[in-house]
């Protein structure tokens, strides 16, 4: 199966590596079947299941202590790759670095939904609304019993994006309980009233709808990208018709 490159920038047909196949490789397996794409490898800690050589692509949703062994994987392949493992943002510009040294493609994110990264940008312009006025800002997010990160790389997103406009600290409470696909609420509270915004996920097809777009962004492509990137380029294909 070879990769098509379409018009916005995406492709179509492609095969695809898993790095981790927990719960999200599921969604991710879901998704790729709505979207004509083959899982021809899947990388566990038992080995490598498949052929990473027919491999146009990685993804990754394992976790943080695996990532320099999947990295060593997409260098020996040249297999550009989408991140969504999180809890390795202290690491960021040695991964960049790392990255940009050996001419990969990465897309990385905290968080893959389509609504929680245009929940990013509401966040931020009602940051720059409140800023000026009596408003305490805070960060709320609730996830499964067996998420290991807290607070979440979602929720250190939005603390970023409110400490860009707040000089305070953004106060940040997590929550690990049942099965929670991922609840992040940012709020502002005043004297007189409170407001918040929440993005709740229904389950993990959203994570993997957005993982796959980025996936078929990043073939045929070199650098660190956010996954902000991959949106403002599709927006602007919609905008400009193609």
């Amino acid at each position: 199966m070879t990769a098509a490159t379409l018009p916005d920038g995406t492709t179509a047909s492609m095969n695809i590596a898993l790095f981790g196949d927990g719960k999200m490789g599921s969604a991710l397996r879901a998704g790729a079947d709505r979207n004509s794409h083959e899982i021809v490898a899947t990388v566990t800690r038992s080995g490598v299941d498949g052929d990473l050589r027919t491999a146009a692509v990685a993804i990754d949703f394992s976790h943080a202590d695996a990532l320099d062994g999947h990295l060593l994987l997409a260098e020996e392949f040249r297999l550009p790759l989408v991140i969504g493992t999180t809890g390795w943002d202290g690491r960021r510009d040695a991964v960049r670095r790392r990255i940009e040294s050996a001419g990969l493609g990465v897309v990385h994110a905290p968080n893959f939904s389509l609504g929680v990264n245009l929940f990013f940008r509401l966040a931020a312009r009602a940051a720059e609304v409140f800023a000026p006025f009596a408003y305490d800002p805070f960060i709320t997010e609730a996830h499964h019993r067996h998420k290991r990160d807290a607070p979440s790389g979602t929720a250190i997103a939005l603390r970023n994006i409110l400490q860009s406009a707040f000089s305070t600290d953004i106060p940040t409470t997590s929550l690990r309980v049942g099965a929670i696909p991922g609840t992040h609420t940012v709020g502002f509270d005043g004297d007189a009233d409170t407001l918040t915004i929440t993005h709740t996920a229904r389950h993990r097809g959203g994570f993997a709808d957005g993982a796959l777009l980025a996936a078929e962004w990043i073939v045929g492509k070199t650098g660190f990208f956010e996954f902000s990137r991959v949106l403002d380029d599709r927006l602007g294909a919609v905008v400009s018709g193609q």
